[in-house]
């Protein structure tokens, strides 16, 4: 049960801690190799999974569904260590009705893993990148789970040319180094002292993604339309003698990323643990077009 809870609670946090060593939730792909070096003028829509050529590495893509004027083109953004097939199903959801892409971030997947540490900066060029060649001069609506969340709300007040909206799906608190050094000590045993030093080790850049994620305050992104979903399972609540705080700086954090816009919602996804658009994807679709029909005006 320790473990189990470790594991679940970690993976919300940015990270898998087991036993002394730190993994992601998926294996490494190796590097991939034949990725396409389309401009953002000449690249054409395209439907499956292909390589594109962004910032000198090779990065994994997926898009489908069709273009439709007026309406944005969504992008999705994974939790730390989940392929872009993990989020397959709720892509072939909402590609229904629009224009659907994900992709792995370097040190995810099918990508090339990083050659260095990476900035949240750095991450964002290749997020930029990546929509240039998907999204072309279509507006962007950006949907991130956990530290995909985080990553968006990041990106999206510098860029509001392009990211015209947001769904932050139990997003990553932009102040989780302070959230977990000041619920767990360092002095916790077992389980929460793995988590503390899990969670902590991970935003020094300790992670597939070789990604530092300092704690910072929430930038305005105007008032585009937000949609913030939190999980309704208190799954952190089950680590024993600091559940409850950490429940608590989790919902803090959810309510900091409302900031990111004067048009934000925050709601709780009943009978869904971290991962809402695999427990409760009726409600994460909802999400979806209820931004993307704000932004199509």
């Amino acid at each position: 049960m320790a473990r189990r809870i470790t594991t679940t609670a970690v993976t919300a946090l940015c990270c898998v801690a087991l036993g002394s060593g730190l993994v992601a939730c998926d294996e490494m792909t190796p590097k991939a190799s034949g990725s396409s070096s389309a401009s953002p003028t000449d690249a054409k829509p395209f439907s499956g999974t292909k390589k594109i050529s962004v910032e000198g590495h090779s990065v994994n893509v997926s898009c489908s569904g069709d273009a439709v004027d007026g309406k944005p083109v969504v992008v999705m953004m994974a939790g730390l260590g989940d392929k872009l097939t993990k989020m397959a199903d709720f892509q072939k959801s909402v590609s229904k009705e629009h224009r659907v892409c994900s992709f792995d971030r370097l040190g995810q997947g099918a990508s090339d893993k990083p050659t260095g540490p990476q900035t949240v900066a750095d991450s964002g060029k290749i997020v930029t990148g990546v929509l240039d060649q998907v999204a072309g001069e279509s507006p962007v609506v950006l949907a991130g789970h956990s530290l995909g969340g985080l990553l968006a709300a990041r990106y999206a007040p510098d860029h509001q040319d392009k990211v015209k909206g947001l769904v932050l799906m139990d997003a990553t608190s932009p102040t989780t180094t302070a959230d977990i050094s000041g619920v767990i000590p360092a002095s916790a045993e077992a389980p929460a002292d793995e988590l503390r030093a899990g969670t902590l080790a991970v935003n020094k850049g300790e992670n597939p993604e070789m990604l530092i994620l300092p704690d910072g305050k929430v930038a305005s992104a105007g008032d585009i339309p937000v949609e913030v979903i939190q999980h309704g399972v208190r799954y952190l609540g089950e680590v024993p003698t600091y559940g409850d705080d950490l429940e608590t700086v989790w919902t803090e954090g959810q309510h900091k990323w409302l900031g990111v816009s004067t048009d934000s919602k925050l709601s709780t996804a009943e009978k869904s643990g971290h991962e809402i658009y695999v427990d409760r994807p009726d409600l994460a679709l909802k999400a979806v077009q209820s931004v993307t029909a704000e932004v199509a005006g």
